[in-house]
């Protein structure tokens, strides 16, 4: 018996090593290498095409200044114009496949996590639907970041919504059916929703503006505000890792 146990060990270690060599153990039935490579040449991309839908009949690609870089692990997908300089960081979704278009201006950064989306602007009729887009000189948009505007880690421009430029939106903070001024700040977990927040404010951490009373009784950014310089420091980070990731 011993002997026996020994040869049926001797066989089922040299069975094991032929079905590893062959790749069936590692890969699975037919799972050899060219099927695996072509596997992963999928249609999708994460820069693409918005889908075909009953509201959209039109597929329409994102146009990314070639000075901007998109992360591998972020998307930018529909009709999205993206500028000069602009950082996307990994895990970061622009998708314009319901409300469109997103705009997002030069030098601005959309840091890890960060939404970017909006409600439906075209009815199943092919109308628009005015109440979600925001006029921006003389164009309308689903959502609009301006220049040197900081999107920071996981928080969320859901359209209809505008920040205008040098303006900070902080960790987690949301802007919905809202308007942000020029040099505004949320602070991390803040939001604005349904308001138009003036130009050189800025919303304590935690906090949610919904009426427009509250909005216009926001402190002002003044010199000695602790975060009044935070967004010149961190455009100037993002736009040099745009550069410096596409010169790698």
């Amino acid at each position: 018996m011993k002997f026996n146990k020994q040869i049926f060990t001797i066989l089922i270690l040299s069975l094991l090593v032929s079905l590893a060599g062959s790749g069936c153990v590692s890969q699975g039935e037919g799972a050899e290498a060219g099927n695996v490579k072509e596997a992963n040449n999928s249609e999708f991309s994460n820069i693409m095409a918005n889908a075909v839908t009953p509201w959209n009949p039109e597929p329409t690609e994102p146009v990314i200044d070639p000075t901007a870089f998109v992360h591998p692990q972020a998307s930018v997908i529909g009709n999205v114009t993206i500028g000069a300089n602009v950082m996307i960081s990994p895990m970061a979704s622009v998708r314009s496949d319901e409300g469109m278009p997103i705009f997002v201006g030069d030098n601005s950064n959309i840091q890890d996590g960060v939404v970017l989306h909006a409600l439906e602007t075209i009815d199943e009729e092919g109308e628009p639907v005015e109440k979600n887009l925001v006029e921006v000189g003389g164009e309308k948009y689903a959502a609009y970041v301006g220049e040197n505007v900081s999107l920071a880690h996981q928080s969320q421009i859901h359209g209809p919504a505008y920040v205008g430029n040098d303006t900070f939106i902080g960790m987690q903070a949301l802007v919905f059916k809202a308007k942000v001024g020029n040099n505004c700040v949320l602070e991390p977990k803040s939001a604005a929703i349904g308001v138009i927040i003036p130009d050189g404010r800025y919303i304590s951490a935690g906090t949610v503006i919904t009426s427009q009373a509250e909005a216009d009784k926001l402190p002002n950014v003044t010199d000695d505000y602790a975060y009044r310089h935070t967004n010149e420091a961190v455009v100037y980070v993002n736009t040099h890792l745009a550069e410096g990731y596409n010169a790698a």
